[in-house]
C-alpha cells in the first residue's frame, strides 16, 4: 500500500480513474452511476487533490504494476468537535482482483492509520446486501442502522445504506 499525498495522487489519478470506472460498471455502489466513463472518474480524482493538500483527505492505493487493483480513504471532519473521527471512504478493489484479502489489506491500513493519528472512531456507509458488509462485519464494525432508498445503485435504483462505526484504540497522541 503506498500513501497519495498531493505529490503522489496527480500521477496516480489515470489509475485511480480506470479503477473507479472498473467498480463502478462492474456493479459496485460507491457513489456514481453507471456507465462511468474515463474521463469523469479521473475529473473526479483530480478534484480530491485539494482536500488531500488540505489534510482533508487521506488517500491509499494498491498499485499492481501500471494498474491501481485498490483503494482506501479517510475523510477527516473540519469541525473542532469531529478531529477525534473519521469516515471511511471508497473502499474499492477492482473487480478482477477481488477475492485475495485485499480489501481486507485495505481495511486495516486505513485504520492503522487513523489509530496512528489519533482518531478514536470511524464511520462508514455501504449499499446493504453488498459484499462490503461481510468484509466490515468480520473486521469488527458494528451496524448502526439502515436507512432505505439512501443511494442509487449504479443501475440508477434506489438502494438502502447500512451505516456502521468502530472503535479505533488510540496509539499515538491526537492530532
Amino acid at each position: 500500500m503506498i500513501r497519495l499525498d498531493e505529490t503522489r495522487l496527480p500521477g496516480h489519478a489515470g489509475a485511480l480513474a480506470d479503477l473507479l470506472a472498473a467498480t463502478v460498471n462492474g456493479g459496485a455502489s460507491v457513489g456514481f452511476l453507471a456507465p462511468l466513463g474515463r474521463a469523469e472518474a479521473l475529473a473526479w480524482w483530480r478534484e480530491r487533490a485539494r482536500e488531500v493538500a488540505a489534510g482533508r483527505l487521506a488517500v491509499w492505493a494498491a498499485p499492481d504494476g501500471d494498474r491501481v487493483v485498490g483503494t482506501v480513504s479517510l475523510a477527516f471532519p473540519a469541525k473542532p468537535n469531529s478531529r477525534h473521527r473519521a469516515e471511511l471512504v471508497k473502499l474499492m478493489v477492482h473487480p478482477d482482483a477481488r477475492g485475495r484479502g485485499l480489501g481486507r489489506r485495505l481495511l486495516a491500513t486505513a485504520e492503522n492509520a487513523a489509530a496512528a493519528a489519533g482518531i478514536t472512531l470511524l464511520h462508514l456507509d455501504t449499499e446493504t446486501g453488498s459484499p462490503a458488509e461481510r468484509l466490515y462485519r468480520s473486521a469488527g464494525w458494528s451496524p448502526v442502522g439502515v436507512i432505505p432508498d439512501y443511494a442509487a445503485r449504479p443501475d440508477g435504483a434506489p438502494a438502502a445504506t447500512t451505516i456502521y462505526y468502530k472503535r479505533v484504540p488510540q496509539t499515538a497522541p491526537t492530532r
